[in-house]
């Protein structure tokens, strides 16, 4: 049994759009929002937090109905198609209100930021729209023993998206610094919608989605394995028993723990790059691009570790790895008042560390569910993580408000939470023995 990497590439495109956009997101809305509109980090956390709380609704709401999607194009692409267009149109939107802002403009301020709010969420609902759907394409098209596999590469070209806006940022903007004077971000916002419309065309133009389907199901016709759920005889419903259930709680229960951790610190830390350690935009986006590189040398190697080892185990290990480099990180904060470039080995960490989290998870989650409900059960994935980030935004703004320090020893505390929930996990791993070295990856044509 091979993955076909080539396949798993072009689905994986829906994932480097929207990596592109959370990167951006995550790294240009809290500045807008404190050095344009001046709120402070609680209000700016809260609405940080408005993605988080729309899409614990919209993510399972999309997911379920791509589920019974039945368009001539497939389940999965009509969402994709539609979300990104919309999302684009309004993203676009946001640097033209910020630059509006400062330009003089006899509007209200409290109508542009009413405004400014508006589009951001108009934005955030299209997101919502496909993001379930684009992500539930890998298992739909992948036999359930390589999905920790194929989430690999859908992470990596996830990777790719956000680096890519790393990378983007740090040359348009090395020496320009938020507290000093104002920046046009509008840039950057076009050439992210230039990356999601790239990448939805080749969704589009390369990926048959009814094929790919079909002979996912053919294959899984001819290979049964063991289903972790029930079917009522009577009203034909499919039932999760008692303890697959109470592992699946505490699966998505450590979702939300590590998200809460990790997604504090990439929400938060370009305020606090900034502010505390006096760094340029640039020089903060570099830090997480160190992250994200690390991560991207690690996606493959965490699919082929969770094959030995399995993946609630690998899960654990980085874990581990992640709280310690974050508790690592406030240490040095206790006794340091600037960056030091010895810490871009702990950001290397925080990279490796999220790979092997990140690979693993979903596909835990999707092998508790019958294959009719996968766009579903990514719902309610994306829908724990993201009521995970309703919190920490405005949780880590506050307490990052009364002393910036508590922002690392926060997102370890957070970690370590998720750590220990893990080890309730029993169930998820896949039964598939894999081939070693480089015949685990041999593509499929």
């Amino acid at each position: 049994m091979k993955l076909n990497v080539k396949r798993t590439i072009l689905v994986g495109f829906a994932f480097l759009a929207i990596s592109a956009f959370w990167q951006m997101y995550d790294n240009k809305i809290p500045l807008i929002l404190q050095y344009t509109f001046g709120l402070n980090e609680t209000i700016t956390g809260f609405i940080m937090s408005a993605d988080n709380i729309l899409a614990l609704f919209l993510l399972p709401l999309f997911g379920g109905f791509s589920d019974r999607c039945n368009a001539k194009m497939g389940k999965r692409k009509p969402f994709i198609l539609v979300g990104t267009i919309l999302a684009v149109i309004f993203m676009i939107g946001l640097p033209i209100i910020d630059n509006l802002a400062v330009s003089g403009t006899s509007i209200n301020p409290l109508h542009l930021l009413i405004g400014f709010i508006g589009v951001l969420c108009l934005a955030l609902v299209s997101m919502g729209i496909f993001r379930s759907p684009a992500v539930a394409l890998m298992p739909d098209v992948t036999p359930k023993p390589l999905r920790s596999k194929g989430n690999a590469v859908i992470n990596l070209m996830g990777a790719i998206g956000g680096v890519l806006f790393l990378i983007i940022n740090t040359v348009l903007y090395s020496g320009s610094k938020p507290a000093e004077t104002h920046i046009d971000y509008l840039p950057i916002f076009i050439i992210v919608a230039g990356i999601m419309l790239i990448a939805l065309f080749v969704i589009m133009f390369f990926v048959n989605e009814p094929k790919l389907a079909a002979e996912q199901a053919e294959y899984e016709a001819a290979h049964p394995e063991e289903q972790l759920t029930e079917v009522d005889e009577t009203s034909k419903k499919v039932i999760i028993p008692k303890p697959v259930k109470k592992s699946l709680i505490f699966l998505l229960l450590s979702v939300a723990f590590w998200y809460i951790g990790y997604n504090a610190v990439t929400t938060w830390f370009s305020v606090y790059a900034t502010s505390q350690w006096g760094m340029s935009d640039g020089g903060a986006s570099l830090c997480l691009t160190i992250a994200t590189a690390g991560a991207i040398a690690s996606y493959i190697p965490a699919g082929i570790i969770a094959g030995k080892i399995g993946r609630a185990k690998t899960i654990k290990i980085g874990a581990a790895i992640l709280a310690i480099s974050f508790a690592i990180a406030f240490v040095y904060t206790l006794f340091a008042t600037s960056f030091n470039p010895v810490l871009y080995a702990v950001f290397i960490l925080v990279g490796i560390s999220w790979a092997m989290i990140n690979v693993n998870s979903l596909p835990m989650v999707v092998e508790m569910c019958a294959g009719g409900d996968i766009g579903k059960f990514t719902g309610y994935y994306y829908a724990f993580s993201m009521a995970a980030q309703v919190i920490t935004p405005i949780l880590a703004g506050t307490l990052y408000g009364v002393n910036p320090k508590t922002l690392f020893i926060y997102a370890a505390i957070a970690v370590l939470i998720s750590f220990i929930t893990m080890l309730f996990v029993k169930h998820g791993d896949s039964k598939f023995a894999p081939q070693k070295g480089i015949e685990a990856f041999d593509i499929d044509d």
